[in-house]
Order: structure tokens, then sequence, then C-alpha cells
């Protein structure tokens, strides 16, 4: 059973979340690293950095 064309579409839109665990160079903690990538075109930014309201998100 594949996904539908709307749930792909959300997915793409979706943060991509990635996550690291590695341990100190002494040995006495664990680093839990979190990175989350979310792709927006420019003129998204641009929008939000000149507080313009009458923005409609684009698809990528």
């Amino acid at each position: 059973m594949g996904l539908t064309n709307k749930k792909e579409e959300q997915l793409k839109k979706m943060p991509k979340i990635e996550t690291k665990l590695s341990k100190s160079n002494d040995g006495k903690f664990v680093i839990h690293q979190t990175i989350i990538t979310h792709v927006r075109p420019v003129t998204y930014y641009q929008a939000v950095l000149e507080n313009n309201e009458e923005v409609a998100e684009e698809s990528a």
C-alpha cells in the first residue's frame, strides 16, 4: 500500500530531522545532537523580514 499524492506532498513540506549520538572525548558524557533542516523559498524569508502578511508559501 503506497502513499497518496496528498500525503507525499505533506511529507515533502515537513522538515528533515536528523539525530546523532556520540560520546565525549573523555568518555564521561553522551552528546545528543538534533539537526532540523527546513527548506523554504527565499521569497518566504524576504516577506518575513519585511513583515509582509500577504505571502503565500510556495512549494519547492
